[in-house]
């Protein structure tokens, strides 16, 4: 089996479900700048001055109809009159009366930019909105002004064409004020509410696009369909995260004989799939020489060589682990085994391969030949024909396993894919890029290694593609028996059914 040495395009575009789940991923950073938007509206808001608004009418009637009540009457000349109005009310001659009666500080400029006029549609009403940061000037202004405009109107309509001024009592049309403007007792700007819910949606309108742009920028690896789909390799197992194995390699459960055959609990679960997994590759021909590698350090392929190799022995596998990391080897320290005589010396002939294979204690089955010396030419010894026949000596009794150096740093592992009968690439959920997984399935295609399938490992236990574990399942007992202790996961399974996978394990190793 081979693999493209790129990854194939991702479909153009996202789905529903797609952002269904970035939303899942980044709701962190999502409700983050929706909270940083809302609090920077709070705070401009705080910063802004308090402004009062005042509203004040005044109507257009026709001769003779000081009452309000009887302007009716001049109903038609009043709103072909108002229109004019309305631009008075906004000019400067308005202001500087205003200014005037009121003995204010300020220009004619600067209080027409306070000061709203309006004209309701199918009215004679021109309605004045003074504002002021001071609610009782915004109160004065707005009275003041439909005065203005009163005296101002009256001005005009008794101005005879000569320039001469007429009697008030011969004058067509005037203005007169609807009351008094009501003191504010809250300010109209700024509007906390409103600012508070665009503040809002535009932080969650940035949160959406920042966790939208970091998924398509976003290369790491997390979940196993991605490697299937971009690269067309299986994911023969998932690997939870375990914090035993925080920042140190280790065995689990390498206690008692007892203890490695029940191990309980998500990791040893997910080994055991992994190790099935494995025996249907091929029903035929099953691989017995097994490269174990990964992209680049720290991706756990030490751990999950270890640990699968105990799986497989706990299911009555022979099993032999072959630490091929010439340069920086660590099973033996894995292991918890004596240092000294391994691989470097078997294929220099310094010591018989019998004499450097150290058993496990709590499994008599598994085996462990270290590295050895550090040689200066690693790649050409693990390339050389004593290697190969050292392996194939190895795996007329037993399922070998090889700790293999990662790819991309050295060659070492795709030299010995070439002897094996296929590799296994782990991959760190979250670290390992598609770049990286690329070049590493690249780098085995070119020396036509077989890759038998992707490990992904520290899979996280929560959040969006967590690892699934069911827990206990355990066999019904009759009522008059009594229970027997609780296991968790395949742990549980019967005598017979551990029986049945031990002999059948052993007739593969004899076949």
């Amino acid at each position: 089996m081979s693999a493209t040495a790129a990854p194939a395009e991702a479909p153009a575009g996202m789905d529903l479900a797609d952002y269904l789940r970035v939303l899942r991923v980044y709701w962190k950073a999502i409700v983050a700048f929706t909270l940083l938007a809302t609090l920077a509206a709070l705070g401009w808001t705080v910063l802004q001055p308090k402004i009062y608004s005042s509203d004040s009418s005044g109507i257009v009637v026709t001769p003779g109809s000081d009452n309000v009540s009887l302007s009716l009457a001049g109903d038609s000349l009043a709103k072909a009159k108002v229109k004019n109005y309305e631009s008075v009310a906004r000019s400067r001659l308005v202001a500087d009366r205003v200014i005037a009666s009121l003995e204010l500080n300020t220009t004619a400029d600067a209080l027409l930019g306070n000061i709203t006029v309006k004209v309701p549609l199918d009215t004679a009403e021109i309605r004045v909105t003074a504002q002021s940061t001071d609610p009782a000037t915004a109160q004065r202004v707005a009275d003041a002004w439909v005065n203005g405009l009163a005296a101002q109107v009256e001005a005009i309509e008794t101005a005879a064409p000569d320039g001469t001024q007429v009697a008030p009592a011969a004058t067509a049309v005037r203005v007169l004020p609807l009351g008094k403007a009501v003191l504010p007792t809250g300010p109209t700007s700024p509007n906390t509410r409103l600012n508070l819910a665009l503040g809002a949606l535009v932080g969650l309108a940035l949160g959406v696009a920042y966790a939208v742009i970091r998924r398509q920028l976003d290369r790491r690896i997390r979940k196993a369909a991605d490697v299937e789909r971009l690269f067309g390799v299986p994911v023969v197992g998932t690997l939870p995260v375990d914090h035993r194995l925080e920042g140190k390699s280790m065995v689990l459960d390498a206690g008692t004989e007892a203890q490695v055959h029940d191990a309980g609990g998500a990791m040893a679960e997910a080994l055991r799939e992994l190790r099935t997994n494995l025996s249907f590759l091929d029903v035929d021909q099953p691989p017995r020489i097994i490269v174990v590698t990964s992209s680049v350090q720290a991706e756990g392929k030490s751990t999950v060589t270890a640990n699968l190799a105990v799986a497989m022995a706990a299911a009555g596998e022979n099993v032999v682990v072959v630490d091929g990391d010439l340069r920086r080897p660590t099973l033996v320290d894995v292991f918890n085994l004596v240092p000294g005589a391994g691989v470097t010396d078997v294929l220099t002939g310094t010591a018989e391969l019998a004499d450097v294979l150290q058993p496990w204690g709590a499994l008599p089955n598994l085996s462990v030949l270290g590295s050895g010396r550090i040689p200066p030419n690693p790649s050409e010894l693990l390339g050389s024909r004593a290697m190969r026949n050292m392996l194939n000596a190895l795996a007329e009794d037993a399922v070998v396993l090889i700790d293999a150096p990662p790819l991309l740093p050295v060659t070492d592992a795709a030299v010995l894919s070439r002897t094996a009968d296929g590799a296994i690439v782990v991959i760190r959920t979250g670290r390992t890029t598609q770049e990286q997984l690329a070049q590493s399935l690249g780098n085995l295609d070119k020396v036509k290694g077989r890759i038998l399938g992707a490990v992904l490992n520290y899979v996280p236990t929560r959040g969006t593609d967590a690892y699934s574990y069911y827990g206990t399942y355990t066999s019904a007992h009759s009522p008059e028996t009594q229970p027997e202790p609780q296991r968790h996961g395949v742990g549980a399974a019967t005598e017979s059914e551990g029986a049945l996978e031990a002999a059948l394990s052993g007739r593969r190793v004899r076949n």
